[in-house]
C-alpha cells in the first residue's frame, strides 16, 4: 500500500502530510487512520506503548470514546528526509462536560511507501472553561479558513 506523499520530505509534502493526518484523525475513525501506518508501525502515545494496526485502532476506538467532541489541529514543526515533526493541539471532553485543550508534540518516521512506521507523541491536558474553546468547527476536517495554531497563540 502507498500513501503520498513520499520521502524524502520537502517543507510542501511535509505540510500535506501533517495536513492529510489533521483530517484523518478529525475523522475520529481508527481504521481510517489506521490505514496511514505500516502493519508493524511503533507507538508511544503518552505512557502507553503501540505496536500493530490492531492495537492502533484498539487504542484509537477508546481514545475516542472517552475523549469526546474532539477536534485537533496539526502544524508542521520540522521535517528531514523521512521523519517529520510537528506540534498540535487538541480539544475535547469527558462524559462529565469538563473540558481540555491538549497539547503535544509528535516525531514521526516514514517508510519508503510513506506509512508511518513509527510515532511518538508526547502530550498535556489543559482543563478549560467551555467559553474558551478555540476549536467550534462543526465535528469533522478543520475549515479551510478556520485558524491554525500559529494564528491562535496556540
Amino acid at each position: 500500500m502507498n500513501r503520498p506523499p513520499y520521502p524524502p520530505f520537502t517543507s510542501e509534502t511535509a505540510s500535506q502530510k501533517a495536513q492529510l493526518a489533521e483530517d484523518a484523525w478529525n475523522s475520529r475513525n481508527p481504521q481510517r487512520v489506521a490505514l496511514a501506518y505500516t502493519p508493524d508501525s511503533v507507538w508511544r502515545n503518552r505512557n502507553e506503548f503501540i505496536v500493530g494496526i490492531k492495537d492502533i485502532e484498539t487504542f484509537l476506538t477508546r481514545k475516542w470514546n472517552r475523549e469526546l467532541d474532539y477536534r485537533l489541529i496539526k502544524e508542521l514543526w520540522a521535517y528531514h528526509e523521512s521523519r517529520i515533526a510537528v506540534r498540535f493541539a487538541y480539544e475535547w471532553h469527558d462524559e462529565s462536560s469538563n473540558w481540555f485543550r491538549s497539547y503535544g508534540n509528535e516525531n514521526w518516521e516514514f517508510d519508503e511507501h510513506g506509512l508511518m512506521r513509527r510515532r511518538i507523541a508526547s502530550i498535556n491536558d489543559l482543563p478549560i472553561h467551555a467559553d474558551d474553546r478555540k476549536f467550534l468547527w462543526p465535528l469533522g476536517p478543520r475549515p479551510k479558513d478556520h485558524p491554525g495554531l500559529s494564528a491562535l497563540g496556540l
